[in-house]
């Protein structure tokens, strides 16, 4: 999976997606410490022990660089997206629960943490080991960075 480059002072603008989660009852919100521990399980059962080590360290930071997407009726997480959780200036890990999929959620959550990169200075981001690459070109125009594979996780110690 390639590496992606996004121009961070040429974003869509972050309201009008924020505006159509409230719309179908989902709120994108910062993390904070104590829900922490909530999060991380979540995350782990959800997706990866190693994506739940990432976001433990965007929760360090301060302020957090976490974001959650939340059903504002069960109160459920339903997506989370992280950004400076490997290195600086990257996006991810992010993730969406298969239930709540195809309503923009990602979108929103790529945006808010994108939008929170360019708020600390940075004119570009590096998303790492992007996954679905015409989604990140559609929501946010980033290109792919030649010869990035394999990347920065290249000698990733796994299970």
């Amino acid at each position: 999976m390639p590496d992606m480059l996004v121009k961070l002072y040429d974003l869509p603008k972050l309201d009008p997606i924020l505006q159509l989660m409230e719309e179908q009852g989902i709120t994108v919100r910062r993390g904070i410490p104590p829900e922490k521990h909530l999060v991380l399980n979540w995350i782990r059962e959800n997706f990866y022990e190693g994506w739940a080590s990432e976001a433990d360290v965007a929760f360090t930071n301060k302020p957090s660089t976490i974001f959650l997407a939340q059903d504002r009726d069960t109160k459920a997480i339903v997506g989370f997206g992280c950004y400076e959780a490997t290195y600086k200036c990257y996006f991810g890990p992010t993730g969406v629960h298969p239930a709540y999929r195809g309503r923009q959620i990602g979108s929103a959550l790529l945006l808010a943490c994108l939008h929170g990169l360019a708020g600390l200075g940075y004119a570009y981001g590096v998303i790492g080991g992007a996954g679905p690459v015409e989604f990140y070109k559609k929501a946010a125009g980033a290109i792919e960075i030649p010869d990035s594979v394999p990347g920065i996780y290249r000698d990733l110690l796994r299970e």
